[in-house]
């Protein structure tokens, strides 16, 4: 199986480190920099449960060093995406599958949906259908990811929790591809569990995401600290509240109550959210894919969104001021 990891950030990082050290796929990365002569002077490094392991990988700048492959793993952030077209391009033949790994919703959300909004494309996170035209949604296999990682130095990368990456089709079915990329995943120590509605879980995730990531962002807390917050916390509920609220009208199915999943987000800690810690760092945040869809999704399905749309605006215009706002185009 032919695998390039397209984003060899921690994330991307990690799932090709645990699948070079499995050695058991023809892996293959596209990075950049520093990253990229580490990586090709001593292998790709992880740390993981305090003992460091290395395999070597073979890396890239440019994917048409690469060619055609079966699987192409899109590790990179929602609005790194449209940019990086072009580059994906050649690793794409006629039977590549891609495994969307980005955080929010998926520029793919409404292909085998069913309904009166089948085909509907997002232009929040896919302006003018221009990933869906070039990428194409039969493609998409579609995953939520768990782990957290770092990447510590060039070409090293700290594995900090979690192990899982949850994997499915978004039809539902239990196809032959899905299933062989989930054991080679297993093989190589992660969970893959495959489902059979990815979008329900894809939404457990954003439900947290586009609450506490803004709030965090424009407040500098932690999760601790916003749910400990009376203020806060009530206003994440009532933004999380109204996501429920459309993701029901979508047919999505909550597993657990808003309560539990907000003390979830408390449980983990002094933890800065990834939103924060881009906005203290100065990079593009991802709040098109986490919030400003879940807006446009509101529209969609004629539900108002009136606090997700004041936190929205706070959160966009100090973005803005930062230079920090990462445009999907």
């Amino acid at each position: 199986m032919k695998i390039t990891i397209f984003g060899a950030g921690a994330i991307g990082g990690y799932l090709a480190a645990k699948l070079a050290v499995a050695g058991r796929t023809d892996l293959s990365i596209v990075a950049r920099g520093a990253h990229l002569e580490a990586i090709r002077t001593s292998g790709l490094r992880l740390i993981e449960d305090g003992k460091e392991a290395a395999a070597p990988v073979r890396a890239a700048a440019k994917a048409d060093e690469l060619g055609v492959q079966d699987i192409v793993v899109l590790a990179l952030k929602a609005h790194s995406l449209t940019p990086a077209l072009d580059q994906i391009a050649p690793l794409l033949g006629e039977h590549t599958s891609v495994v969307t790994m980005q955080n929010g919703v998926p520029w793919w959300y409404f292909h085998k949906v069913g309904g009166p909004l089948e085909g509907t494309r997002l232009n929040t996170v896919d302006p003018g259908g221009a990933i869906w035209q070039r990428i194409g949604p039969e493609r998409v296999i579609g995953s939520v990811v768990y782990p957290a990682a770092e990447v510590d130095a060039p070409g090293l990368i700290r594995h900090v929790e979690g192990k899982r990456f949850s994997l499915g089709e978004p039809s539902g079915e239990k196809s032959e591809r899905v299933t062989q990329l989930a054991e080679e995943m297993v093989k190589a120590g992660l969970q893959a569990p495959v489902r059979d509605d990815i979008r329900s879980e894809i939404w457990v995730k954003l439900w947290g995401n586009l609450s506490f990531n803004p709030i965090s962002a424009l407040t500098g807390s932690t999760l601790a600290a916003i749910v400990a917050d009376e203020g806060t916390r009530t206003l994440a509920r009532t933004m999380m509240l109204e996501a429920q609220a459309i993701g029901e009208s979508l047919g999505v199915r909550f597993p657990i109550g808003v309560d539990r999943r907000i003390k979830g987000a408390g449980d983990v800690g002094e933890h800065k959210t990834s939103m924060l810690q881009d906005l203290e760092r100065g990079r593009p945040m991802e709040i098109d894919a986490l919030v400003s869809a879940v807006q446009e999704l509101g529209r969609l399905v004629g539900k108002p969104t009136p606090a997700i749309d004041a936190v929205s605006a706070l959160v966009k215009r100090l973005a803005v001021e930062r230079g920090c706002y990462g445009l999907a185009g």
